[in-house]
Order: structure tokens, then C-alpha cells, then sequence
């Protein structure tokens, strides 16, 4: 089956101190933290999104999607629902794949909130097609927002990290990277190397009490954009709602290196043993 489907500041000398925007967000366990979550206009990204926001955190719910278009979610209806529910949040434009386009959105971010105390990298396309009928531009594709983008977003983000005392890292991956028994496609492969790069940050980060884990979903989510790509159908059995995705990636949110890190979590996994 071939697939696929939309994409998902300067640091000053001295810590940055939470804005009057982040220390007013709801209570909870996330309560003054600020969250950039990538790929956030739908699907596992805007429930993570708001799921932080129901927990206290600010969220700067971060796509490409502005406007509505193939695939329905918009950040800005992301942001409303949030606001709406009575969280705090901020709507902003990124391409993952552009440098400068991580860069100014990370730069608002943190001119709006204060700072960045979580990352959320779950922007990602999808092409499950056998390596021999793949064309170079999908494979490209797959490389530069779901392995590129997750590198961009994570080294743009880890100084205003670093200068709150520490946080989380967080990739959104699949479990497709471990079977290798049902064949080769771009997609496992471009996340498969974003866990080899957070295994790898994890220990990089641990002096700067960052938490760096994955996680990706149990079972399948039936995201728009696993709809719009004709993904087909899936048996009951095998379908695991976006929010429970949204309640893993906020107890990971919580953690720092002193907690939860180097790890790659399956969600329903992770939220079993608490």
C-alpha cells in the first residue's frame, strides 16, 4: 500500500523567566510550563496539544496549516478550542523543513510565552510504499519533515530549554520502526532515525536536566490525515483514540533527566504503569 498525506529567536546570556502568559495558564500538573508542539493542526498533534492545555501548560500549537485546505485542522482552530476550554494558546505558522521558518516560530514563541519548557516534534507525512515503487521526491519528502524537521525543531529549541533549568523532548514515532518483518518503507525508516537521534540527545541533555524520550502510539490513530491518504480500513481491535496519545505525551511532558528519558514509549504502554 503506498500512502501519504499533508505535514503534520535569538537566546539571551541569562535564563528566561515565565511570562505573565505562561504563569496565568490553568492548574495542573504542567502549570507555568510552556509547550511548542510541532505538527499540531490535527490529529495526534492537536489532541497532545490540548491535552497539555487542559493540564496547565501554554501551548504554542505549531503547523503549516493556516488555512483549511485537503485535509481539515487549522492551528487556529486548534488554538480556539483551547482558549475556548480555558487554556492559553498561541497559534503559529511553521514549516518544519525551513530553517528560517522553525527559527521565527520558535523566536514568537517564545516573545509571546517567555520561554520553551516542553517540545513536542510530531510533525511527520506518510508513505508506506515498497522501496522498488518509491519515488525519490516521497522518500525526500519523508526525510525532510519527519527526520529533518524533527532536528530542526529540536536544535532551535533546546538553548531556551536549557536556560529554564531543564524540561522534555519529546518525538512522536511509530511502531513500525520495529517490524521489520512486514518490509522497508520511507516512513519507518525516517522515524527509526529520529530514535536513534533522541536516544543519542538523551544523553547529550542529561547535564542540562532534559528529559529526551519517543513515543509513539500502541495501535493505530485514525488521524484526517490517515483518512485523506486512504490508509483503509482498520479493525477495531487495532484502533487507539488520539487522546490517549495526548495523556502519555503529558506525563512525559513532566519529566525532566532526573525522570522518565532515553526512553521510546508506546503510549498505552506508558500509561499502564501509572
Amino acid at each position: 500500500m503506498s500512502t501519504t498525506s499533508p505535514s503534520h529567536g535569538e537566546v539571551g546570556a541569562g535564563p528566561e523567566a515565565p511570562s505573565k502568559a505562561a504563569r496565568t495558564t490553568n492548574s495542573g500538573p504542567l502549570a507555568g510550563k510552556v509547550a511548542f508542539v510541532a505538527g499540531a493542526s490535527r490529529g495526534i498533534g492537536a489532541a497532545i496539544a490540548e491535552t497539555l492545555a487542559q493540564q496547565g501548560a501554554a501551548v504554542a500549537v505549531a503547523a503549516r496549516s493556516e488555512a483549511t485546505g485537503r485535509v481539515a485542522g487549522t492551528i487556529h482552530e486548534v488554538a480556539a478550542r483551547i482558549e475556548a476550554a480555558g487554556g492559553r494558546a498561541f497559534a503559529v505558522p511553521c514549516d518544519v523543513t525551513r530553517e528560517e521558518s522553525v527559527r521565527a516560530a520558535v523566536s514568537a514563541t517564545v516573545a509571546e510565552f517567555g520561554g520553551i519548557d516542553i517540545l513536542v516534534a510530531n510533525a511527520g507525512v506518510l508513505w508506506l510504499g515498497p522501496v522498488e515503487s518509491t519515488p525519490l521526491k516521497r522518500w525526500q519528502l519523508c526525510l525532510d519533515v519527519n527526520l529533518t524537521g524533527v532536528f530542526l525543531v529540536t536544535r532551535e529549541v533546546i538553548p531556551h530549554i536549557r536556560a529554564r533549568g531543564g524540561g522534555a523532548l519529546i518525538a512522536v514515532t511509530t511502531t513500525g520502526v520495529g517490524m521489520a518483518d512486514r518490509g522497508a518503507n520511507a516512513y519507518w525508516v525516517s522515524k527509526a532515525a529520529v530514535e536513534r537521534l533522541y536516544l543519542g540527545l538523551a544523553a547529550d541533555l542529561r547535564p542540562d536536566n532534559i528529559a529526551v524520550n519517543c513515543l509513539s502510539p500502541s495501535r493505530v490513530v485514525l488521524t484526517e490525515g490517515w483518512r485523506a491518504s486512504g490508509g483503509g480500513d482498520i479493525p477495531a481491535e487495532m484502533v487507539e483514540p488520539p487522546e490517549t496519545m495526548g495523556r502519555a505525551a503529558a506525563l512525559l511532558a513532566t519529566q525532566d533527566a532526573t525522570g522518565i528519558t532515553g526512553t521510546i514509549q508506546r503510549s498505552e504502554s506508558l500509561l499502564a504503569t501509572r
